[in-house]
């Protein structure tokens, strides 16, 4: 499919050929689910956890004698019933990572490209490059292109600059080529591909 190619001018800079395997696939939702689930797990730091039994500090001392007193039996005032006592089948320091066949994570990716093609949201640039890292100038761009929820992303290498100045801007998201995932993509409104972006993404998804 044919595709206007834009500058941060809003110029028009020609047109590019989009493969239609990589960004007029079926869109998946179930698909898409599967791997921001994943990806989402793999960010998890698994490190809540409540103290067991043997954790707490105290005596062991049996609190009273087993018989006699008219009351429950009790072994320890470390027992989850008393106050300041352990929390049982409580959490646990884990991983939340799960596996996903790189099959279905390539199959993700480019159902979120589509998703964005299908709904026009989808823009491709010239490059994304700038003399002077001015986020000023950078956000009269955005406003000109109407920009305000937008994933830009470069090629193998992000201009330091362009990074630089896009950073403290609210809503603006920068990855190279190699960091393209479901998640980003589809958290923002508007995606935006390099020329080079391009390329390495049909590389990487061929």
């Amino acid at each position: 499919m044919k595709c206007d190619v834009i500058t941060l001018d809003k110029k028009s800079a020609g047109s590019i050929d989009l493969p239609d395997s990589l960004f007029g696939a079926e869109v998946r939702k179930d698909i898409l689910h599967r791997v921001v689930r994943w990806q989402l797990a793999k960010r998890r730091a698994g490190t809540h956890k409540t103290k067991t039994q043997s954790e707490i500090s105290g005596t062991t001392k049996k609190p009273f004698a087993q018989k006699g007193g008219g009351r429950a039996r009790q072994g320890s005032l470390r027992s989850p019933q008393f106050r300041g006592g352990a929390t049982i089948f409580g959490p646990v320091v884990r991983s939340h990572t799960h596996s996903l066949p790189k099959a279905i994570r390539r199959l993700g990716l480019m159902s979120a490209l589509s998703a964005k093609v299908k709904d026009g949201k989808l823009i491709v640039l010239d490059e994304a490059k700038l003399s002077k890292a001015k986020t000023k100038d950078l956000v009269g761009s955005f406003k000109k292109l109407g920009w305000t929820s937008v994933l830009i992303i470069d090629g193998p290498q992000i201009d330091d600059a362009f990074a630089r100045a896009a950073r403290n801007i609210k809503g603006i998201d920068v990855l190279p080529s190699q960091g393209a995932n479901v998640y980003d993509i589809l958290r923002r409104d508007t995606l935006v591909l390099t020329k080079a972006a391009v390329v390495k993404l049909q590389e990487r998804l061929s």
